[in-house]
């Protein structure tokens, strides 16, 4: 998460949306009194101590909201990006696997076992994006949901609203392995669509496809 009082901004940072590389183009256009959480890289939190003791820079709307007035939350423009479910799945997976290097001759075996624990799905990193994004009335509570599939374009039209120049965005902490629909049968398939159906509802996903509604 990113707090600008300078540019009263809120940045929602939704795990492997491209959060890193949208860190990192901000960065430079935040003032020494402005907030940022994240461990990745180095590790800063938030001066709010209940949010400090997450240890983990993926805030939700309903953990930060308590914490601003209503003038503030209103005044601030609140942004995230999200993800096509069945591609972030895969991008989640070779990540917590990355440092095993027989996991690409197994990968579709070890997802299946991963999207059927509750342990991986309690993890933050793999948690539903509706999750980070909605309010207590279950509505989203950003004033721009950016895509992943077209992340710069995205990016260029948050920077045109808060009057800051937009720049290339850097690719930073990328998973590698093939493209992700060569990873599913229709057994892994539904498993997926099960758990990440209220983002594949709210965000307009079409199933496999990649594409929006």
């Amino acid at each position: 998460m990113i707090v600008s009082h300078k540019h009263r901004f809120i940045f929602f940072a939704v795990p492997k949306t491209g959060t890193h590389a949208i860190r990192e183009a901000l960065r430079p256009h935040l003032h020494e009194d402005d907030w940022e959480q994240q461990v990745l890289f180095g590790q800063q939190a938030l001066p709010i101590p209940e949010i400090a003791r997450l240890r983990h820079g993926h805030i939700s709307v309903q953990q930060i909201r308590p914490h601003f007035d209503a003038d503030r939350w209103t005044g601030y423009f609140k942004f995230g990006f999200v993800r096509n479910p069945f591609d972030r799945f895969v991008s989640i997976c070779f990540f917590l696997q990355r440092d095993n290097s027989d996991f690409a001759h197994s990968a579709r075996r070890f997802m299946k076992l991963a999207i059927n624990r509750q342990r991986f799905r309690q993890r933050v990193l793999a948690l539903p994006q509706y999750r980070l994004l909605t309010d207590a009335d279950a509505r989203v509570g950003l004033d721009f949901v950016g895509r992943y599939e077209s992340l710069q374009e995205s990016y260029d039209k948050i920077c045109a609203f808060l009057g800051i120049p937009s720049t290339p965005l850097p690719r930073k902490n990328p998973s590698k392995h093939k493209p992700w629909r060569e990873y599913y049968d229709e057994e892994l398939a539904a498993s997926v669509r099960d758990f990440y159906e209220m983002d594949l509802r709210l965000f307009g996903y079409d199933d496999l496809s990649g594409s929006t509604k």
